[in-house]
């Protein structure tokens, strides 16, 4: 029997600080790894251990919410079907941030897909573009719900601003979990 185990930066619980689930509480599953090297990625690639099935789903079960992110680095370049099964199981709403290169398990409730290459997942819930002056109107008729701007490390937070005023499909996302200094 194969023992499956996963790298795991981190497991905390805290409000979901961007996007369109902003000030929910989520217990965030932070996988190590990713198969880009963005220059602004806040995930230290090099931290991590190597978590069981069992022993990700006791954590996560420490915690009074059942919502869960699965996050990263980037979580889809793990088989990530053995753990949204389990955490079904008991009955926990699970999201996926993801940059839209890899597969998405069934059983995912929330998608949101940020992408930083040109070829990613082109549907989802969610699409949470960092803002570095791209040309909107390439992504403004993909299949998504919500449309989100959120500024390159909070650094363009006006150019963002002004991009979505220029742009009323888009919503601006700042990280409010950054702003008030929470994980």
């Amino acid at each position: 029997m194969k023992i499956l185990r996963w790298k795991i930066n981190e497991i905390f619980y805290s409000i979901q600080g961007e996007g369109h689930n902003t000030g929910l509480p989520f217990v965030f599953v932070r996988f190590s790894g990713c198969n880009l090297k963005c220059d602004f990625c806040d995930t230290m690639q090099e931290s991590y251990k190597f978590w069981k099935i069992a022993d990700i789903i006791n954590e996560v079960k420490k915690y009074p919410c059942k919502n869960v992110v699965l996050t990263g680095g980037e979580p889809s370049i793990y088989d990530l079907e053995p753990i949204v099964k389990e955490l079904k199981k008991f009955d926990y709403y699970i999201a996926i941030e993801t940059n839209g290169t890899g597969k998405i398990p069934d059983g995912i409730d929330f998608v949101t897909v940020s992408p930083k290459t040109a070829d990613f997942l082109k549907k989802g819930n969610e699409l949470k573009l960092v803002y570095k002056g791209q040309d909107l109107r390439d992504y403004e008729n993909l299949d998504f719900h919500f449309f989100y701007l959120q500024p390159c490390s909070n650094k363009n937070v006006i150019e963002t601003y002004n991009a979505v005023l220029a742009n009323p499909k888009w919503r601006l996302s700042l990280q409010i979990h950054k702003l008030i200094g929470v994980r």
